[in-house]
């Protein structure tokens, strides 16, 4: 358990005055983070195990729903998760059904997004990958835009925060979930995924991520990415290791416990209040580590339950 209470502390990665090219190597590096899997390192990427706590769950096939990142920034870790749900049997099959992904940012990454989606779109014919080309804020969506991700009744609307909702103070916090909850349909909800926590394993991952970008840079840099300057800033002048780092330990302090989100919850303002969010409202969480001892993979699942639906599996 934390020691350390919350703090809406300041990121650099944030902050107006941060290069862009520079805050595209880190948005690369975080994606990087998400979907690398070093065999005998790592059990698994990050994402694969997004993907398989989705699958395992959300009360209603992956398949019916819709996934709306609503804080997509470079891409992340949506199209690895993407790929796996709908390459993974049994949704591998053409005839199968899909799950679908919506990229979305109060700063959309177009020409990032568009270069995913024609990454999902050359191995399979139908476009479950898809974004919305301008700004959305996770706080306030549309409530048009929502419907019409539900194509009808066919499909569920599922939101998800990658790496994303702790840079939310308490106020937007509230605002956002109130979002989830008015409005829902049964199996409809939210998925909130962060990669450290305000633990000492949590601070000592940040810095195994700093010492891996100093470690891998060549092979991203070069060979992945086709961006050489990657290294000045990561050897002549650490600037991007020292940022991971840093903005790394104050996503930490910012981070949010499972209980500390059901609190927000509680007292988000939705209608019905909090005995109708106790009621119908179920919420999971746990840690799945992913690479031995400090790399872990925190996360919060809620979804609305039917009326005759008993609490837990």
């Amino acid at each position: 358990m934390p020691v350390i209470p919350r703090m809406q502390v300041f990121e650099v990665g944030d902050a107006p005055w941060f290069p862009p090219f520079l805050r595209g190597y880190f948005q690369a590096a975080l994606t990087a983070a998400w979907t690398t899997h070093v065999p005998g390192l790592q059990r698994s990427a990050p994402s694969t195990i997004v993907a398989r706590l989705l699958q395992t769950h959300l009360p209603s096939p992956v398949s019916n729903y819709t996934f709306i990142d609503l804080c997509a920034g470079g891409g992340g870790p949506t199209p690895a998760i993407e790929q796996y749900l709908n390459t993974t049997p049994p949704q591998s099959t053409s005839q199968a059904a899909k799950a679908k992904f919506i990229l979305t940012d109060l700063h959309p990454h177009t020409l990032l997004w568009e270069q995913a989606v024609a990454s999902s779109q050359r191995r399979r014919d139908e476009r479950t990958l898809d974004y919305v080309p301008h700004p959305v804020d996770a706080a306030d969506v549309d409530k048009e835009f929502v419907e019409r991700m539900r194509e009808g009744g066919r499909r569920k609307v599922f939101r998800i925060f990658n790496l994303a909702f702790h840079h939310f103070d308490d106020r937007l916090a509230r605002g956002i979930l109130k979002g989830c909850v008015e409005g829902a349909r049964v199996g409809e909800g939210f998925g909130i995924f962060e990669l450290q926590d305000r633990t000492l394993t949590g601070f000592l991952a940040c810095c195994t991520f700093g010492i891996a970008t100093m470690l891998l840079a060549p092979y991203f840099a070069l060979i992945l990415w086709g961006e050489p300057l990657a290294l000045v800033f990561t050897y002549a002048m650490p600037v991007l290791p020292a940022v991971l780092v840093f903005d790394g330990w104050m996503s930490c302090l910012r981070t949010r416990t499972p209980d500390e989100v059901e609190a927000l919850l509680r007292t988000c303002g939705a209608e019905g209040g909090q005995e109708e969010i106790a009621r119908r409202w179920e919420i999971r969480n746990g840690s799945e580590t992913f690479m031995w001892p400090v790399g872990k993979v925190n996360w919060v699942i809620g979804f609305k339950k039917g009326e005759t639906q008993g609490n837990g599996r």
